[in-house]
C-alpha cells in the first residue's frame, strides 16, 4: 500500500510579498526534488480539500475563524501580524492546508494509506486558538488531530514538532488535553521566545542552545521524547515537520543536516510500528532556503514511506 502525498496548487498562490521567506517557491522546490529522486513513485497524490468552519473550530475559537474569513482582502496585502500577511488567495490556501491534515487523517485511519505527507503552506504550528502569527493562520496539524480525536474517536494522539521554532500555537491549543502528548525540540532564544517552561503535563519541550548540532538533537530525542512516547502509547502520530534547523538555513542556528531528519523519522516510525500500526501523518512547517529544504524533506519522506 502506497503512502499519501497531499498538496494543492492553491497553496502556491498564497504570497505575503516580495522577499518574504515563506515564499510560494518552497512547494515547487520540494515537489521537483521528490520527483527527481523518484519518491513520488511510491506515493499516491491527492488534492487537498477545503477545511470547513466546523473542522477549523475544533482547534480554533469560532470567533477567530470568522475574523480570518472576514480579513481576507479583495486586493493587496492585509497584515494580521507584523510578519504575517493575507493576500486575496491566502484564505483558500490556508483552508487547503488545514484540509490536507483532515484528509490525511481520514485516509490513514481508514487504512487507505499507511502514512501521509502534507506538502502544504501556509504552515500552522504558530497559530494559536485565537491568534494568527509567525506566518501561520490555521493550525493545520491541530485541526487534523482534533478530527482524529473528536470525529474518529481516538483516545491518544501524539504530536512531534522538530521545527527550529517552538510550536507555541499547538501548545496553546493542546495544553491540558490529556488525549494529546506534544513533544517539541527547538532552538532557545528564537521566536516565539517561549516553550522552555512547559505549560502542561502533556508537554515534553526541549530547548537546545544555538550551535547544538546533531549529537545534542539526537540525545534529546533519545532521552526525552522516546521514553515519553513509549509510556503514552499513541494510537496515531502527527509530525509538525520543520526543516529550518538545517545548518544551511539562516532562520536558526542548530546545525542539523539531512541525516538528522532521516534518523528522527526512523525513530518515530519505530514508535509508530510498536503502538500505532505504523500510522504517521506529517505536515510541512518551516524551512526557508530552498535547496536544504528540498533535500531535508526528501530524507524525511524517504523514511516515512518506507523507501529508505
Amino acid at each position: 500500500m502506497l503512502s499519501a502525498y497531499i498538496t494543492h496548487a492553491d497553496c502556491a498562490r498564497h504570497d505575503m510579498g516580495a522577499h518574504h521567506p515563506e515564499c510560494p517557491e518552497r512547494l515547487g522546490a520540494i515537489n521537483d526534488h521528490l520527483l527527481v529522486k523518484g519518491l513520488l513513485d511510491y506515493m499516491v497524490p491527492y488534492d487537498a480539500p477545503l477545511a470547513t468552519k466546523e473542522q477549523l473550530s475544533r482547534a480554533h475559537a469560532s470567533l477567530y475563524v470568522s475574523e480570518i474569513f472576514e480579513a481576507s482582502p479583495a486586493e493587496g496585502l492585509h497584515a494580521v501580524d507584523p510578519d504575517t500577511n493575507m493576500c486575496p488567495h491566502t484564505l483558500t490556501a490556508a483552508l487547503r492546508a488545514a484540509g490536507a491534515a483532515v484528509q490525511a487523517t481520514d485516509l490513514v485511519l481508514a487504512g487507505d494509506a499507511p502514512t501521509a505527507f502534507c506538502c502544504v503552506r501556509p504552515p500552522g504550528h504558530h497559530a494559536e486558538r485565537s491568534a494568527a502569527m509567525g506566518f501561520c493562520f490555521f493550525n493545520n496539524v491541530a485541526v487534523g488531530m482534533r478530527h482524529a480525536l473528536n470525529v474518529h474517536g481516538l483516545e491518544r494522539v501524539a504530536l512531534i514538532d522538530f521545527d527550529v521554532h517552538h510550536g507555541n500555537g499547538s501548545e496553546d491549543i493542546f495544553r491540558g488535553d490529556e488525549r494529546v502528548l506534544m513533544c517539541s525540540i527547538f532552538e532557545k532564544g528564537l521566536y516565539p521566545f517561549n516553550g522552555e517552561n512547559a505549560v502542561g503535563t502533556n508537554m515534553v519541550n526541549v530547548g537546545l542552545p544555538s550551535r547544538s548540532g546533531s549529537d545534542a538533537f539526537r540525545e534529546a530525542v533519545t532521552n526525552e521524547w522516546l521514553p515519553a512516547l513509549d509510556a503514552f502509547a499513541p494510537q496515531l502520530i502527527y509530525i509538525s515537520a520543520g526543516f529550518d534547523a538545517h545548518r544551511e538555513d539562516d532562520m536558526g542556528n542548530l546545525g542539523l543536516v539531512e541525516a538528522d531528519y532521516a534518523w528522527v523519522t526512523k525513530e518515530l516510525m519505530k514508535v509508530a510500528d510498536k503502538h500505532c500500526q505504523g500510522r504517521v501523518i506529517s505536515c510541512l512547517e518551516g524551512g526557508y532556503v530552498l535547496s536544504p529544504l528540498a533535500r531535508s524533506v526528501a530524507a524525511h519522506v524517504r523514511v516515512l514511506i518506507g523507501a529508505d
